[in-house]
């Protein structure tokens, strides 16, 4: 159970119950940042995902057709990595087919279908009362789930929207990350929306006719940017306004019904107040580097920078406390948000703030001239037991040892779907790990990115070479990680200088044959899969002799 820390808040025109309000979980770890297509530098819609489920066995799944009258299963179990591979676990029930389904890129969140149609994912917390948890609830729909029923069935954002909406309240919103509620964000190359869904909480049933989850979804203006990290963003709602909001019918009567809200009062519905508990530092940490980062004029934000005090990183009192509010929705960034900058600000890890875990004055040591210097070992991802060894106060970075998987989506109207969408996927932990493009028009992947056992390591597995170059890096973290951006680098570097050549190639091809397109891309990308594991063996192989305990 998590741990009440307040008992009631009262606001005129708003009761906030917090008998059980949650401590944020240690294992939500998701941030997604989202850029319009006229916030981003070439004009893309830009979507972003890191720390996602466990499962990154990455594939794609083909279009199929499907006889009329057939059903399709609502599973449990899809981010479950020790399944075999295309075994997306126990079925929890059925829903309609339809005749034909789109072709998707399959993990254990599913991100990009054929048409551009991308999703991000974030859990946030949610009241205690809304939770329904597997195996005591009727509810079924997991938000998993939900995102391929939509990437299978959907072309644009809003049609996505509305679907998910549609599914979470017939069959009921089940969380399958902890017991948090989930936060979308819902791209094509023209828009993206952000979509929270909470639970009902237990007792709900199918046949009440009432809505199995609470949501509301607003568009995110074209040129605007927003960070999601694992915290509901959207505050008053328009409802009336088709063309920048959507809500399911009880997104305010669930919380008047339950003394949460009282209209008579006179003060706005604030959704994010409403159903999402007080902020946590390990989020309010993200809003505030991606603000600072993006939009510094923005807002007077708190002073987080490192000065030359060494007891900044572990003296919790020195520092303001911003209320939630300062965040906005979303703003516009004041220089063009380019993919690059976003793949930079997933590998964050704090750097140079009072976040920064290597900052922290354990790592310090003499520096044989009168003076200190930070350890060689010091590291921004210390496991639990350096942790409690060292008494390091705990953070949060960006960027994370055991992030699984993330990506990037790069979407663009101006070019076939097939060439316009770009799913750029690290595995592992994206400070570590390479960035490699899957196309929307690839038919498969390469089978190191398909191969992932956690209990076995195999070279014949990227994430596996990625995971234990990222645990030699311990030998010797401040030199060891700047000879793995050295050795990857050229690799990078090589594909995003390739970006604007292979494309053209496609191009011409799509134009003559869409098929051989297709197959040019898929070779391409799994080409460049391929190139991982003798990489990062290499690089393994590296550190191993350079950093070996044989030397002082």
């Amino acid at each position: 159970m998590k741990k009440s820390i307040l008992s009631l808040l009262i606001l005129p025109g708003l009761l906030v119950s917090l008998a059980a309000v949650p401590v944020a979980p240690d294992d939500e770890g998701c941030t997604i940042i989202a850029v319009g297509k006229k916030a981003s530098a070439d004009g893309s819609v830009i979507l972003s995902h890191t720390d996602a489920g466990p499962d990154s066995r990455i594939f794609v799944v083909p279009a199929s057709r499907h006889q009329p009258g057939s059903r399709a299963a609502v599973h449990w179990g899809i981010q479950d990595p020790s399944r075999p591979l295309r075994d997306d676990g126990d079925v929890l029930g059925y829903i309609p087919q339809v005749a034909r389904t789109h072709a998707y890129i399959h993990s254990a969140y599913p991100h990009m279908n054929e048409h551009q149609l991308a999703i991000a994912e974030s859990t946030i917390n949610q009241r205690p009362e809304l939770v329904a948890l597997h195996g005591s609830a009727r509810q079924i729909m997991t938000v998993e789930q939900a995102e391929i029923f939509a990437l299978q069935r959907c072309k644009t954002a809003r049609e996505a929207v509305r679907l998910i909406g549609s599914l979470m309240e017939t069959y009921g919103f089940l969380p399958s990350s902890g017991d948090g509620a989930e936060d979308l964000v819902i791209g094509d190359p023209e828009e993206a929306w952000v979509m929270e869904i909470f639970g009902v909480g237990p007792g709900w049933i199918p046949e009440s006719g009432k809505p199995g989850a609470i949501w509301a979804a607003q568009r995110l203006g074209d040129d605007q940017a927003l960070v999601i990290p694992n915290w509901s963003i959207i505050k008053e709602i328009r409802a009336e306004d088709g063309e920048n909001f959507m809500v399911s019918a009880n997104y305010m009567q669930e919380a008047i019904d339950r003394g949460w809200y009282d209209p008579a009062a006179g003060r706005p519905f604030i959704w994010q107040d409403v159903y999402a508990p007080l902020p946590v530092e390990f989020a309010t940490s993200r809003f505030w580097l991606f603000y600072t980062t993006f939009m510094p004029s923005l807002a007077k934000w708190p002073e987080r920078k490192l000065g030359g005090n060494p007891m900044a990183t572990i003296n919790p009192y020195h520092q303001f406390v911003e209320p939630l509010s300062l965040y906005p929705f979303s703003a516009a960034p004041e220089k063009k948000i380019s993919l690059q900058d976003v793949i930079a600000f997933q590998r964050s890890v704090f750097e140079g703030t009072i976040y920064d875990f290597t900052a922290q004055p354990q790592w310090l040591v003499t520096d044989g001239k009168g003076g200190m210097k930070v350890s060689p070992l010091a590291t921004p991802f210390p496991g639990s037991e350096l942790r409690a060894l060292l008494k390091l106060s705990n953070r949060r970075p960006v960027a994370r040892h055991r992030g699984h998987y993330g990506m990037v989506c790069q979407l663009r109207s101006w070019l076939p779907d097939a060439i316009g969408g770009v799913y750029w996927v690290y595995q592992d932990n994206p400070y570590i790990s390479p960035y490699v493009p899957v196309y929307a028009g690839c038919t498969d992947t390469a089978a190191c990115y398909q191969e992932y056992d956690p209990e076995k390591y195999s070279d014949r597995s990227a994430r596996w070479t990625i995971d234990a170059v990222d645990n030699l890096c311990n030998l010797r973290f401040q030199d060891a990680s700047k000879r793995v951006h050295e050795m990857r680098a050229p690799f990078e570097e090589k594909i995003f200088a390739d970006q604007e050549r292979i494309e053209k190639e496609a191009l011409a091809l799509h134009r003559r044959n869409p098929q051989k397109a297709r197959a040019f891309l898929t070779g391409y990308c799994r080409g460049l899969m391929e190139q991982v594991p003798p990489l990062y063996v290499r690089i393994r192989e590296e550190l191993l002799a350079r950093f070996t305990n044989n030397r002082e």
